[in-house]
């Protein structure tokens, strides 16, 4: 298995799943990362068909929020994220994407992203634009206040808001990320 794999692997082993959906994702993110290393994309918008994303899940613990994006392509609400660069570390992606898209600066020291465990992993057909494709998505989640300054990519995103969890349930489901919900159930959000 290639090193870089080795290691999504092992992220991906150490997530305690919230329900039995996040188990049946988790095993087959694991079987997949067992089959094959060609887990990276290489040619926008989907080669390979199955790749993997990293989420940047901003959570204000104190107005109990969290930062979500209305990303163009996929037409949704959704936390900013992006793919896993070849051999790059989903942390570090986490990082490099709040930077790129949110002009967010998490301040981790070096190396620090990759001590940083995704909470939450899902295996999601893509809806909008880049339709037909399957992301293998690991969620990070960070602790970041609500006033943070933040430069949003308008190329990607039509807006982006902080969402309270009653403004969340307020919402149809079908607006955002199809795990959003249980995401927050298990993060306590």
């Amino acid at each position: 298995m290639r090193r870089s794999v080795g290691v999504v692997h092992g992220l991906v082993e150490r997530i305690h799943p919230f329900d039995a959906v996040e188990a049946q994702h988790r095993e087959a993110a694991l079987r997949w990362l067992e089959s094959t290393d060609d887990v990276f994309r290489r040619v926008k918008p989907a080669t390979p068909d199955r790749h993997l994303v990293s989420y940047v899940v901003l959570a204000d613990s104190a107005s109990r929020s969290t930062l979500l994006v209305d990303h163009v392509n996929a037409g949704l609400w959704l936390p900013p994220g992006g793919h896993v660069e070849p051999d790059e570390h989903p942390g570090e992606t986490a990082r490099r994407e709040a930077e790129e898209e949110l002009g967010i600066d998490l301040a981790l020291p070096e190396r620090r992203a990759e001590q940083i465990p995704p909470s939450f992993v899902t295996v999601t057909r893509t809806v909008g634009q880049d339709h037909g494709h399957v992301d293998v998505s690991l969620w990070f989640l960070f602790d970041v206040r609500q006033d943070t300054p933040i430069t949003p990519d308008r190329t990607e995103f039509r807006e982006v808001r902080w969402w309270t969890p009653a403004e969340v349930r307020a919402t149809p489901a079908d607006r955002f990320d199809p795990h959003y919900q249980r995401f927050l159930a298990k993060t306590g959000f």
